[in-house]
Protein backbone atom coordinates (compact mmCIF):
# COMPACT_ATOMS: atom_id res chain seq x y z
CA UNK A 1 0.00 0.00 0.00
CA UNK A 2 1.15 3.61 -0.78
CA UNK A 3 2.08 5.79 1.73
CA UNK A 4 -1.06 8.79 1.60
CA UNK A 5 -0.39 12.29 2.22
CA UNK A 6 -1.87 12.92 5.98
CA UNK A 7 -5.27 14.79 6.27
CA UNK A 8 -4.68 16.36 9.61
CA UNK A 9 -0.39 17.88 10.62
CA UNK A 10 1.83 16.54 13.00
CA UNK A 11 0.56 18.97 15.16
CA UNK A 12 -3.16 18.17 15.04
CA UNK A 13 -2.16 14.23 15.61
CA UNK A 14 -0.29 15.52 18.57
CA UNK A 15 -3.36 17.66 19.84
CA UNK A 16 -5.92 14.77 19.66
CA UNK A 17 -3.16 12.10 21.04
CA UNK A 18 -3.06 14.48 24.26
CA UNK A 19 -7.32 14.86 24.33
CA UNK A 20 -7.24 11.15 24.56
CA UNK A 21 -4.49 10.79 27.04
CA UNK A 22 -7.03 13.43 29.08
CA UNK A 23 -10.63 11.85 28.73
CA UNK A 24 -8.55 8.54 29.64
CA UNK A 25 -7.34 10.14 32.73
CA UNK A 26 -10.84 10.11 34.20
CA UNK A 27 -11.98 6.13 32.88
CA UNK A 28 -10.89 2.68 32.86
CA UNK A 29 -12.23 2.94 29.17
CA UNK A 30 -9.94 2.77 25.94
CA UNK A 31 -10.37 5.60 23.18
CA UNK A 32 -8.89 4.96 19.82
CA UNK A 33 -9.87 7.00 16.73
CA UNK A 34 -9.49 6.86 12.62
CA UNK A 35 -9.85 9.08 9.74
CA UNK A 36 -10.74 7.43 6.59
CA UNK A 37 -10.92 9.65 3.41
CA UNK A 38 -12.79 7.18 1.69
CA UNK A 39 -14.58 4.00 2.86
CA UNK A 40 -14.71 1.87 -0.35
CA UNK A 41 -12.74 2.69 -4.26
CA UNK A 42 -16.60 2.66 -5.59
CA UNK A 43 -15.28 1.68 -8.82
CA UNK A 44 -17.55 -1.33 -9.32
CA UNK A 45 -20.85 0.46 -8.23
CA UNK A 46 -19.96 3.54 -9.90
CA UNK A 47 -19.23 1.65 -13.44
CA UNK A 48 -22.57 -0.52 -13.24
CA UNK A 49 -24.25 2.73 -12.50
CA UNK A 50 -22.80 4.16 -15.12
CA UNK A 51 -23.58 0.99 -17.76
CA UNK A 52 -26.92 0.54 -16.48
CA UNK A 53 -27.80 4.55 -17.52
CA UNK A 54 -26.15 4.07 -20.81
CA UNK A 55 -28.31 1.04 -21.76
CA UNK A 56 -31.88 2.79 -20.23
CA UNK A 57 -31.08 6.15 -22.46
CA UNK A 58 -29.76 4.02 -25.67
CA UNK A 59 -33.62 3.28 -26.59
CA UNK A 60 -34.82 6.75 -25.82
CA UNK A 61 -32.33 7.90 -27.83
CA UNK A 62 -33.01 5.47 -31.00
CA UNK A 63 -36.51 6.71 -30.67
CA UNK A 64 -35.68 10.51 -30.66
CA UNK A 65 -33.52 10.17 -33.80
CA UNK A 66 -36.33 8.07 -35.12
CA UNK A 67 -38.60 10.62 -34.81
CA UNK A 68 -36.40 13.02 -36.35
CA UNK A 69 -35.84 10.55 -39.27
CA UNK A 70 -32.40 9.91 -38.72
CA UNK A 71 -31.51 6.36 -39.53
CA UNK A 72 -28.72 4.71 -37.72
CA UNK A 73 -27.14 1.28 -38.31
CA UNK A 74 -27.93 -1.11 -35.17
CA UNK A 75 -24.34 -1.96 -35.32
CA UNK A 76 -22.91 1.78 -35.40
CA UNK A 77 -25.49 2.38 -32.24
CA UNK A 78 -24.45 -0.45 -30.00
CA UNK A 79 -20.61 0.58 -31.34
CA UNK A 80 -21.45 3.96 -30.05
CA UNK A 81 -22.91 2.68 -26.42
CA UNK A 82 -20.03 0.86 -25.84
CA UNK A 83 -17.86 4.11 -26.78
CA UNK A 84 -19.85 6.02 -24.39
CA UNK A 85 -19.57 3.43 -21.78
CA UNK A 86 -15.44 3.74 -22.43
CA UNK A 87 -15.37 7.47 -21.73
CA UNK A 88 -17.75 7.25 -19.11
CA UNK A 89 -15.81 4.22 -17.08
CA UNK A 90 -11.99 6.41 -17.82
CA UNK A 91 -13.75 9.78 -16.36
CA UNK A 92 -15.41 7.38 -13.23
CA UNK A 93 -12.06 5.56 -12.23
CA UNK A 94 -10.08 8.88 -12.85
CA UNK A 95 -11.79 11.29 -10.72
CA UNK A 96 -12.74 9.62 -7.15
CA UNK A 97 -15.33 12.16 -6.53
CA UNK A 98 -17.77 11.50 -8.90
CA UNK A 99 -17.28 7.97 -8.22
CA UNK A 100 -18.43 8.86 -4.88
CA UNK A 101 -21.38 11.51 -6.35
CA UNK A 102 -22.60 8.52 -8.40
CA UNK A 103 -23.11 6.39 -5.83
CA UNK A 104 -26.71 5.89 -3.64
CA UNK A 105 -26.07 7.12 -0.07
CA UNK A 106 -27.24 3.77 1.76
CA UNK A 107 -24.75 1.71 -0.20
CA UNK A 108 -21.74 4.17 1.21
CA UNK A 109 -23.16 4.18 4.44
CA UNK A 110 -23.55 0.67 4.31
CA UNK A 111 -19.77 0.48 3.46
CA UNK A 112 -18.35 3.29 5.83
CA UNK A 113 -20.38 0.97 9.03
CA UNK A 114 -18.54 -2.19 7.55
CA UNK A 115 -14.98 -0.03 7.99
CA UNK A 116 -15.76 1.02 11.13
CA UNK A 117 -16.31 -2.24 12.01
CA UNK A 118 -13.34 -3.76 10.35
CA UNK A 119 -11.03 -0.81 12.34
CA UNK A 120 -12.12 -1.56 15.90
CA UNK A 121 -11.26 -5.33 15.46
CA UNK A 122 -7.72 -4.17 13.45
CA UNK A 123 -6.64 -1.85 16.11
CA UNK A 124 -7.80 -4.17 19.08
CA UNK A 125 -10.18 -2.51 20.33
CA UNK A 126 -12.34 -5.22 21.34
CA UNK A 127 -9.26 -7.15 23.58
CA UNK A 128 -9.58 -4.58 26.54
CA UNK A 129 -9.11 -6.39 29.63
CA UNK A 130 -12.86 -4.59 30.62
CA UNK A 131 -14.16 -4.94 27.14
CA UNK A 132 -14.37 -1.13 27.62
CA UNK A 133 -12.83 0.28 24.24
CA UNK A 134 -14.53 3.01 22.16
CA UNK A 135 -13.66 3.74 18.28
CA UNK A 136 -14.24 7.27 16.99
CA UNK A 137 -14.61 6.88 13.47
CA UNK A 138 -14.94 9.26 10.74
CA UNK A 139 -15.06 8.90 6.88
CA UNK A 140 -14.68 12.04 4.75
CA UNK A 141 -16.05 10.53 1.87
CA UNK A 142 -19.38 9.08 2.90
CA UNK A 143 -19.69 12.23 5.36
CA UNK A 144 -19.85 9.43 7.85
CA UNK A 145 -19.24 9.59 11.72
CA UNK A 146 -19.77 6.25 13.88
CA UNK A 147 -18.70 5.74 17.48
CA UNK A 148 -18.29 1.89 18.01
CA UNK A 149 -17.97 1.14 21.66
CA UNK A 150 -17.76 -2.64 22.86
CA UNK A 151 -19.58 -5.07 24.54
CA UNK A 152 -19.49 -4.13 28.42
CA UNK A 153 -20.21 -0.34 27.24
CA UNK A 154 -23.18 -1.38 24.88
CA UNK A 155 -24.62 -3.32 28.00
CA UNK A 156 -24.89 -0.07 30.58
CA UNK A 157 -24.75 3.49 27.60
CA UNK A 158 -27.95 4.22 25.17
CA UNK A 159 -26.80 4.25 21.57
CA UNK A 160 -28.74 7.77 21.69
CA UNK A 161 -25.94 9.19 23.87
CA UNK A 162 -23.42 8.36 21.56
CA UNK A 163 -25.65 9.71 18.30
CA UNK A 164 -24.82 12.98 20.51
CA UNK A 165 -21.65 12.59 19.95
CA UNK A 166 -21.72 12.01 16.33
CA UNK A 167 -23.91 14.94 15.85
CA UNK A 168 -21.10 17.31 17.51
CA UNK A 169 -18.40 15.24 15.23
CA UNK A 170 -20.35 15.90 12.03
CA UNK A 171 -20.98 19.73 12.89
CA UNK A 172 -16.87 19.93 13.06
CA UNK A 173 -16.65 17.98 9.99
CA UNK A 174 -19.29 19.74 8.12
CA UNK A 175 -17.74 23.77 9.12
CA UNK A 176 -13.77 21.88 7.77
CA UNK A 177 -12.93 21.81 12.06
CA UNK A 178 -11.74 17.94 12.08
CA UNK A 179 -8.83 18.69 14.78
CA UNK A 180 -11.73 20.36 17.33
CA UNK A 181 -14.53 17.94 16.38
CA UNK A 182 -12.13 14.88 17.51
CA UNK A 183 -11.10 17.29 20.69
CA UNK A 184 -14.62 17.48 21.50
CA UNK A 185 -15.94 14.53 20.58
CA UNK A 186 -13.00 12.57 22.71
CA UNK A 187 -13.46 14.45 26.04
CA UNK A 188 -17.62 13.56 25.28
CA UNK A 189 -16.52 10.01 25.14
CA UNK A 190 -14.55 10.53 28.33
CA UNK A 191 -17.33 11.94 30.26
CA UNK A 192 -19.36 9.18 29.26
CA UNK A 193 -16.74 6.60 30.42
CA UNK A 194 -15.97 8.28 33.44
CA UNK A 195 -19.94 8.22 34.66
CA UNK A 196 -20.20 4.18 34.37
CA UNK A 197 -16.22 2.76 34.09
CA UNK A 198 -14.39 5.23 36.24
CA UNK A 199 -10.57 5.33 36.41
CA UNK A 200 -8.84 2.16 38.67
CA UNK A 201 -6.38 2.56 41.19
CA UNK A 202 -4.00 1.21 38.75
CA UNK A 203 -5.58 2.41 34.93
CA UNK A 204 -3.34 0.92 32.70
CA UNK A 205 -2.89 2.32 29.38
CA UNK A 206 -3.87 -0.79 27.23
CA UNK A 207 -4.18 1.32 23.59
CA UNK A 208 -1.45 3.56 22.67
CA UNK A 209 -3.33 7.29 22.47
CA UNK A 210 -4.01 8.36 18.79
CA UNK A 211 -5.38 9.04 15.19
CA UNK A 212 -4.82 7.12 12.72
CA UNK A 213 -5.38 8.20 9.02
CA UNK A 214 -6.24 5.53 6.23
Amino acid sequence: MTRREKTLTDADHTRIARAISEAERSTSGEIYCVLARTSDPYLYPACLIVALAILILGPFLALALRHWWIAIDPVVFAVAQLAAFGAAAALVIAFERLRVALVPKPLKYRRAHANAQNQFLAHNIHVTEGRTGVLIFVSLAERYVEIVADHEIDARVDQGVWNEGVALMLGHAGRGTLTEGFVETIAYAGKVLSREFPAKRRNSNEIEDRLTEI
